[in-house]
């Protein structure tokens, strides 16, 4: 009974440290925080170093996360995923916002779970940023 009574309270913790870390949103990283994301087009002089994908949130920790951190977390993901490739900036492309829900006999509903950013990650000139 004991060691059913510690396995039940070890389970119990881990589960709310998961829900804790769900709350939160990702944060940048050294390389992430100095990636500039925009819609428009790199300036001149960029280099294409390829795709990135920010996420954050998924169909259990995104009902326990805000709508503004879902959003903020998967755009410091993608943040740190073009910093990791040496990027500094980043043409934004498209993003969702997922939702998770359920319907029986007429009731239920639906809640945003999950957000994705999807970029163009380009190493720019740092002087290109000045202009």
């Amino acid at each position: 009974m004991k060691k059913l009574c510690l396995k039940l309270t070890g389970a119990l913790l881990l589960s709310t440290g998961l829900l804790v870390a769900g709350c939160a949103s990702i944060q940048t990283d050294a390389s992430g925080s100095r990636v500039m994301v925009s819609p428009n087009k790199p300036p001149k002089g960029c280099k294409y170093l390829g795709q990135v994908v920010g996420n954050q949130g998924n169909f259990f920790t995104g009902a326990w996360t805000s709508n503004r951190n879902l959003e903020e977390g998967s755009m410091n993901d993608l943040r740190n995923q073009a910093g990791k490739m040496g990027g500094n900036y980043v043409q934004l492309v498209t993003n969702r916002a997922g939702n998770t829900g359920s319907m029986h006999e007429g009731t239920g509903g639906m809640q945003q779970t999950n957000v994705t950013n999807l970029g163009n990650a380009y190493a720019c000139p740092e002087h290109s940023f000045n202009t």
